[in-house]
């Protein structure tokens, strides 16, 4: 929906948005999110980023390590029809907040990153038939 953080700003303005929802994956899948005020949405939001406790994140880090910084992604942004305050979802990054680089766990950058093999469903029943196969030999030449 946008090009650029000076887009989403100006259109929070605009359009009188009251809340930014932060949104972002965990390591199983499911989207987490918690609201921030429009109003506290600057440029630094979208150059230093939203930090975060990652302990209490399913699979992230230990509390010992448990900083985390969350980038927006501007282009991702859309008004939440659900809400009754004036909503901006936007997704977010997730990086190390010391070096800045791509957080390894991050679902998004994995998949952004190019490193999921996909397998098409006709393929993947003989790959599985394999396996139990192979399994089932293994556990029969024991006996």
């Amino acid at each position: 929906m946008f090009s650029s953080a000076d887009e989403v700003m100006s259109f929070i303005k605009e359009q009188e948005v009251e809340f930014v929802d932060i949104r972002f994956c965990d390591l199983p899948g499911v989207m987490q999110h918690f609201n921030v005020p429009a109003a506290s949405v600057d440029e630094r939001f979208f150059t230093e980023g939203q930090m975060f406790d990652g302990s209490s994140i399913r699979g992230f880090q230990a509390i010992h390590e448990s900083d985390m910084k969350l980038i927006p992604d501007f282009t991702s942004g859309y008004i939440d029809p659900f809400r009754e305050h004036r909503t901006l979802n936007l997704n977010m990054h997730i990086v190390d907040p010391f070096t800045d680089e791509p957080y390894s766990r991050d679902p998004r950058g994995v998949a952004a990153g190019g490193d999921l093999e996909l397998v098409r469903p006709d393929q993947f029943l003989p790959i599985l038939l394999d396996h139990v196969f192979t399994f089932s030999a293994a556990r029969s030449s024991r006996a």
